[in-house]
């Protein structure tokens, strides 16, 4: 597997575009597209949120009845959640407005969305952006970038990435784009993410490779514990690279998991460590936990907990807190057989040991967790299994943000 430049235009036949529509931002790109040349095979998973934007609604009806896919259309600035039947007839409009510009059937176009709660899309603009984008993609890989950086809302950064493999003698391509920066916490975040990729598989092991992949990814991130309404990650594969198409599992299928797992965790923690006024990639790792569950539980609680997070974004060496979340996690374990380290370029200290603090220099401590990722590792002494997870910081600007998100 090789890293590669771009995002989602890196793999063959895929295009893309990013456009002004004037939706809630003024001076910014607010809408993008993504486009196959040819029909997809498609994949989704989508929020665990009983509350359910219509685009999730649209997309999930898509993903498990059409026969294939061939173009995004997402917007930034309003979310078209708690919408009523006015926001799913908005979801259909835009199917229609894309499917008479690109000449596609309109059960072949999804549709995203992810900014404000509440709102109702302005229809005439959404219709005159996608106007836009028809007319302006293209499969470099700038237009990959100028996409992903029109679908951020409070994003810092956009967050790409693509890779390639050998399957038959064929490179295979995977590339991907995000956004999340708050409304951000396990199953899964306000989160979007598209993959595309030209190997040719078959759509039930693309879900399936899918659906196994966010587990220890997308489903393993939090900035702030709050499950969104508009979450998706969708995943579109067209099959222009040519391999052999994978229809049962064995080396090509396990070698496409491995790329795809790697683009979505390389997406996961870009948007941790993009949460809302984060100074600071705050990851967990838990090894030697007695089950693979276990060891996610407990990861997850630390990253999730408001006083570890602020612990790290103060520098400050206060181990109890992280003890703490381990122990209400509901996970049951002995703590005087825990260890704890703190780790980052700057170093790494054993914390916790024997049920007692190591006598650790504060001083130590403060330079690494003053480092802009921080790991906290945490070893159960208990089998072998092992998870992370990823979150951020908690700082002054979060709230400041969210207080100010509809102004």
């Amino acid at each position: 597997m090789e890293q590669i430049q771009g995002g989602v235009t890196a793999a063959k036949g895929f295009e893309a575009a990013g456009t002004a529509a004037n939706i809630k931002y003024k001076d910014r790109m607010d809408m993008a597209m993504i486009y196959s040349s040819t029909p997809c095979k498609v994949a989704g998973t989508f929020t665990t949120n009983v509350v359910k934007a219509a685009p999730v609604m649209w997309d999930k009806d898509i993903v498990d009845n059409s026969p294939y896919a061939q173009a995004v259309i997402v917007n930034a600035g309003i979310a078209n959640a708690c919408t009523g039947k006015q926001g799913m007839d908005y979801c259909r409009e835009e199917a229609q407005t894309a499917s008479g510009l690109l000449n596609i059937p309109e059960n072949s176009v999804l549709v995203g969305s992810t900014g404000v709660i509440g709102m109702q899309l302005p229809i005439d603009r959404i219709n005159e952006g996608i106007k836009k984008l028809a007319a302006a993609k293209d499969g470099s890989i700038e237009a990959g970038t100028t996409a992903s950086k029109a679908i951020m809302t409070t994003d810092t950064v956009n967050k790409e990435i693509a890779v390639t493999i050998e399957l038959d003698g064929k490179t295979v391509t995977i590339g991907g784009m995000s956004k999340g920066s708050g409304m951000i916490h396990p199953n899964m975040c306000t989160m979007l993410a598209y993959i595309t990729t030209d190997a040719a598989i078959s759509k039930e092991l693309l879900q399936e490779a899918l659906g196994n992949s966010i587990i220890d990814s997308y489903n393993m991130i939090s900035v702030d514990g709050d499950t969104s309404t508009n979450d998706t990650c969708l995943l579109l594969a067209n099959g222009l690279a040519g391999n052999t198409e994978i229809t049962e599992k064995g080396e090509a299928y396990d070698k496409f998991c491995e790329a795809l797992n790697f683009v979505n965790t390389y997406l996961a923690r870009k948007m941790a460590g993009d949460g809302e006024g984060a100074t600071a990639l705050f990851e967990t790792t838990v090894v030697n936990a007695a089950t693979k569950q276990e060891a996610r539980i407990l990861a997850k609680s630390v990253i999730g907990s408001s006083l570890c997070k602020a612990a790290i974004y103060g520098h400050d060496a206060n181990f109890g807190r992280f003890l703490c979340a381990l122990g209400y996690s509901g996970v049951k374990f002995d703590p005087e057989k825990v260890e704890l380290f703190f780790e980052s370029k700057a170093g790494k200290m054993l914390i916790y040991k024997d049920g007692v603090a190591t006598g650790y220099s504060e001083e130590e401590a403060t330079k690494i967790l003053s480092e802009p990722e921080v790991t906290v590792l945490v070893d159960m002494k208990m089998g072998t299994e092992t998870a992370t997870a990823w979150g951020c910081d908690l700082t002054y600007d979060y709230v400041k943000i969210n207080a100010d998100y509809r102004s």
